[in-house]
């Protein structure tokens, strides 16, 4: 069995350096960086479903995309090169990618993230083509719809991994490419998928590799959806982030299983469960993400089940939905002031104990602060009786790091209350509006925002996830993972 003791990071720290890779001029964004072959006869015969993914196609250097393909080039040549993994942009978050074919190289991202070595990798491909070297057999038939729907894009699918002895004997041809063992943290399956990000495409078929690529954060952080969060996480670990703007999805794929009977899903994420049972072959599918390797009894099947991710360095006290809480006030839930109280207690003791010096550009405070994330029904600050203190931030205001890249997706509110007869509690408020998807894209950029504005305490209004609709059941799958207490 893999060992789960994540490896230590590096001994001397590297010179980590953002790298702006350019979007071109193009009007169509995916046009910069290349484009998909037109399937030959043949391959429309063969499969009228698929054949338009068979190959990704990526532009000869000229003057006009330049800035676009050099940096893509470099570092494809790196990743091919070296053991050090590099962070990139897709469209759920930034990667954290290395050659998915060598084992030195796919240690390297374990060791920079310090990431359980049990905890497997999904292996991002460019294009079909690619994929299918990875394989001994034809993709099976109940991944066809799903790869027409939803690829390229937040879906990862499990396949039989063609070097395990647990694999299939009835080989027809063996894989032109070899995953190393420690993508698949010993499972007879591996996870796949081709991210929609054209940049990422094609820095995969640049390196002519298939690249693991799991978040690009340090282990158990909120997931990163700037180049700048991968920067305060891994400054030292890592040389080079390629930065290619904030992330468009802003949580992490769905992974599904369909080589068993229903098929099932291992992880929610940017394609709900809803969405994939309209897709033929998928109307049985289950949720299966609350199993035992999420408690930890056992290896898990996919990445994001079994460990705790997605903490602040602040303790998060999440209120379900009012649907399923017990602090239900005329429609509209709020939070109790025991919690704020316990809260403030406990993180007051915790900093006592352990005086913790300050990360990725965190703002020193004095006093106490309480942070308020709302979603649908809370007002202002849940409701505390406060006064303003200071203008609400705008919704462009950069992330305090001078990259122009790293807007916040919401505005961020300061207020203040009175906590007893004399403490001032600061109070950060954080709306991020109704829109589920527009939840998605600012939740963990808002974790880490309030990290940094130095918060002792986020309290988190959950939205509701019945029967795993939208992408909603990914978003408290996320929160229920950061929280420290579940209300």
């Amino acid at each position: 069995m893999a060992s789960t003791t994540p490896a230590p990071p590096p001994h001397r720290p590297l010179k980590t350096t953002i790298i702006k890779v350019s979007q071109g001029s193009k009007p169509n964004q995916e046009d910069a960086f290349g484009h998909w072959a037109k399937p030959s006869p043949k391959e429309d015969e063969n499969n009228l479903t698929t054949s338009h993914l068979n190959t990704w196609v990526t532009p000869q250097p000229s003057p006009s995309n330049f800035a676009t393909l050099i940096p893509l080039q470099q570092a494809a040549d790196y990743l091919v090169k070296n053991d050090i993994p590099l962070a990139f942009p897709t469209e759920t978050v930034y990667g954290l990618g290395a050659d998915a074919t060598r084992s030195n190289a796919v240690r390297g991202i374990y060791t920079a993230k310090g990431r359980p070595s049990d905890n497997p990798l999904i292996v991002h491909v460019s294009d079909l083509a690619m994929l299918r070297d990875l394989l001994s057999d034809p993709i099976p038939e109940i991944y066809h719809p799903l790869i027409t729907k939803f690829w390229p894009g937040p879906l990862t699918i499990l396949l039989p991994n063609p070097s395990s002895r647990q694999s299939s004997s009835k080989k027809k041809l063996p894989p032109k490419l070899v995953l190393a063992k420690e993508v698949t943290a010993g499972l007879p399956t591996f996870g796949a998928r081709m991210p929609s990000s054209a940049l990422a495409r094609s820095l995969i078929k640049l390196a002519n590799r298939p690249l693991a690529a799991p978040s690009a954060n340090a282990s158990t952080k909120p997931s990163p959806t700037t180049a700048q969060h991968v920067y305060d996480d891994l400054q030292g670990r890592i040389e080079f982030i390629l930065d290619g703007g904030a992330c468009t999805v802003g949580v992490e794929s769905t992974v599904v299983d369909g080589l068993c009977d229903p098929p099932v899903v291992l992880r929610p994420g940017g394609v709900s469960i809803e969405e994939l049972r309209q897709v033929k072959g998928w109307e049985r599918v289950e949720k299966a993400y609350a199993d035992a390797a999420q408690l930890g009894e056992n290896a898990p099947r996919a990445p994001g089940m079994k460990y705790k991710h997605y903490s602040p360095r602040a303790k998060v006290v999440l209120y379900e939905a009012p649907s399923s809480s017990k602090g239900v006030d005329d429609g509209k839930l709020l939070l109790e002031t025991e919690d704020l109280d316990l809260a403030l207690q406990q993180q007051q003791q915790k900093q006592q104990q352990q005086q913790q010096p300050l990360e990725g550009g965190e703002e020193k405070k004095t006093g106490r602060t309480v942070a308020v994330i709302r979603t649908t029904s809370w007002p202002v600050a849940a409701g505390l009786p406060t006064t303003t203190t200071a203008p609400a931030s705008s919704s462009g205001l950069s992330n305090g790091h001078g990259n122009s890249s790293d807007l916040l997706p919401f505005k961020v509110t300061q207020l203040e209350f009175s906590h007893g007869q004399q403490e001032k509690v600061k109070i950060l408020d954080v709306d991020l509006g109704s829109d589920i998807r527009g939840v998605a894209h600012g939740l963990f950029a808002a974790l880490r925002e309030l990290d940094r504005r130095g918060a002792d305490v986020i309290f988190v209004e959950g939205v509701s996830d019945a029967d795993g609709q939208d992408i909603a059941a990914a978003v408290m799958n996320r929160l229920r993972k950061a929280a420290s207490v579940i209300r």
